[in-house]
């Protein structure tokens, strides 16, 4: 289980994001420090899902994830779980390309198959084909947007039931049965049953 934040930390965080929001650039510097913890482990998170001989390392992850943090604007921050929520949908992002760059270097040899075991809450999983999943996951968001979106912080950001629940402002029950039914559709897409 994930040690909780620290209720002080989480509201300085928040006061951060809000005063970055407004503009305040040195306010994304301070805060920084007070969550380059729990980026490494969603970035460590989302590479364990990798190939084992990814070139991109979790500090190289949490590092470019950064970098395009800084350039966000227009972004109504609402707190630290929104911000990771974000960083999680950016680290994808990142991966994805990593991904879809290898596979054009290849001209597709050597491609990768999901396993099935992609939707178990296992933390070890094995090689995972990016670009597959980042299909299956386009193709569930035409169906429905929310369940994508709980697979991509469950999945990706490895974030628990509450935290996805409080980044969506839904709740737990909600988060839990929709989970039960994104993962469900996953397998069956995944195995070719559509």
């Amino acid at each position: 289980m994930k040690d909780e934040p620290d209720p002080e930390v989480s509201a300085n965080v928040t006061q951060l994001l809000i005063d970055w929001g407004k503009g305040n650039r040195t306010a994304l510097d301070e805060m920084m420090p007070l969550v380059y913890n729990e980026l490494k482990r969603q970035a460590s998170f989302y590479l364990k899902r990798e190939r084992s001989d990814h070139t991109l390392q979790t500090t190289a992850l949490v590092h470019e994830t950064y970098l395009r943090l800084v350039d966000q604007k227009h972004v109504d921050w609402k707190n630290r779980v929104h911000f990771l929520s974000i960083a999680a949908e950016m680290m994808r992002r990142i991966l994805l390309n990593y991904a879809r760059d290898r596979v054009a270097a290849k001209r597709g040899a050597g491609a990768r198959k999901i396993s099935l075991t992609i939707v178990d809450e296992s933390g070890e999983q094995p090689d995972i084909d990016l670009i597959a999943l980042d299909q299956a996951l386009i193709d569930l968001a035409k169906l429905d947007a929310r369940k994508s979106r709980i697979v991509e912080l469950k999945f990706f950001g490895g974030m628990t039931i509450a935290e996805i629940a409080e980044a969506m402002e839904i709740s737990n029950a909600t988060v839990e049965r929709e989970w039960m039914v994104a993962r469900a559709w996953l397998y069956r897409t995944l195995a070719g049953g559509k």
